[in-house]
């Protein structure tokens, strides 16, 4: 058995409370801290690892800049859940993961009031999302309602649902698009970032909001070309989206690695958001673990591993498969039963 990584920041860290009590200059050492712990939890019980190594920084970023569970934070899929698990409240179990009476593999409400909603499909974080938002709105709420899809899930027509309507209702409602395939944008470094945070602050929004504010005295025709002329100059910046054509004011793409780039952004739409944004953020899976680097696709789903090594278990024999069954011919198959 491997010998426990040493932690002394994750030590101090039960909750996200404890970590919002960290200075800011703390926070790459914790992050480093729950890979490691990431990596020897795994190695012991098997499950998803490389995408749960993508968004360690993303995790640590968004609890520490807001205020969970009070705020809502959705999992697509669960599959990268496993570091919000270990800063929620049970990291004590997280070696029980997916064993018969332990942690679930997937987020789940029974289990956490940090866990908001449920996941076993993908592409359902969004529309989810934004059924908490407008609840909240009706019930006359402010917490933030946050979902965070990956890049495959984005592809599913639910996703793009629910897209429209957040656009279409103008629901104050955050979404991190996780990249951590290919990026046809990739992020270059610190002019990538200070775009980001220009785009997401203040500033930006200030003049987006001049034109709403002009429209009574200088007329819609007049307000749609301050608009127009904003969104225009915009896209010199960081080039218009489709997620824009979708009522969606798009920042990033931005290194979802570097905290130094993603919590001066995560904090501006915290404070300034008033409709739907959508926070494009470019992670590598398997990140910290030169094994699940090398092979993203060999370590997505894991069976118990040795660290050092990288080597996988060998999963244990058990009948068939569905899937092996089923590719065997029809005779064969009859001759079982």
């Amino acid at each position: 058995m491997s010998k426990k990584p040493h932690t002394p920041l994750l030590d101090k860290v039960r909750v996200p409370a404890d970590l919002r009590k960290l200075p800011e200059s703390d926070l790459p050492q914790l992050a480093g801290e729950l890979r490691a712990e990431l990596i020897d939890a795994v190695s012991q019980t098997g499950g998803h690892l490389g995408a749960g190594l993508g968004v360690v920084e993303l995790t640590v970023a968004l609890h520490y800049v807001f205020d969970t569970p009070n705020d809502r934070l959705i999992w697509d899929v669960g599959h990268q859940a496993y570091p919000h698990k270990i800063l929620t409240g049970r990291r004590d179990r997280i070696r029980t993961l997916r064993q018969e009476g332990g942690l679930s593999g997937f987020t789940k409400r029974a289990e956490s009031e940090y866990d908001p909603f449920g996941t076993a499909h993908s592409s359902t974080s969004i529309s989810a999302g934004l059924g908490m938002a407008v609840a909240r709105d009706l019930s006359g709420g402010r917490n933030n309602v946050i979902a965070v899809i990956g890049d495959g899930a984005m592809s599913a027509g639910m996703a793009y649902e629910a897209l429209n309507n957040a656009g279409a209702l103008d629901a104050r409602l955050i979404v991190i698009l996780n990249d951590n395939d290919m990026s046809i944008a990739p992020p270059t470094g610190a002019m990538s970032a200070y775009l980001a945070r220009l785009v997401s602050g203040r500033a930006y929004s200030g003049l987006r909001d001049v034109g709403k504010k002009l429209t009574p005295y200088l007329g819609k025709r007049l307000d749609r070309a301050i608009t127009r002329a904003v969104e225009h100059a915009r896209g010199y910046v960081t080039g218009g989206t489709l997620f824009e054509e979708m009522g969606f004011h798009h920042i990033g793409p931005i290194d979802g690695h570097n905290l130094e780039h993603l919590i001066p952004v995560l904090k501006n739409v915290r404070e300034h958001a008033d409709g739907p944004v959508l926070i494009h953020v470019v992670t590598q899976k398997g990140k910290g673990y030169p094994p699940a680097e090398a092979a993203a696709d060999k370590y997505h789903g894991v069976n118990r591993f040795d660290v050092i090594t990288g080597a996988q278990a060998k999963a244990p024999a058990n009948s068939p498969s569905y899937t092996a069954d089923m590719a065997k011919p029809w005779s064969r198959r009859r001759a079982r039963r």
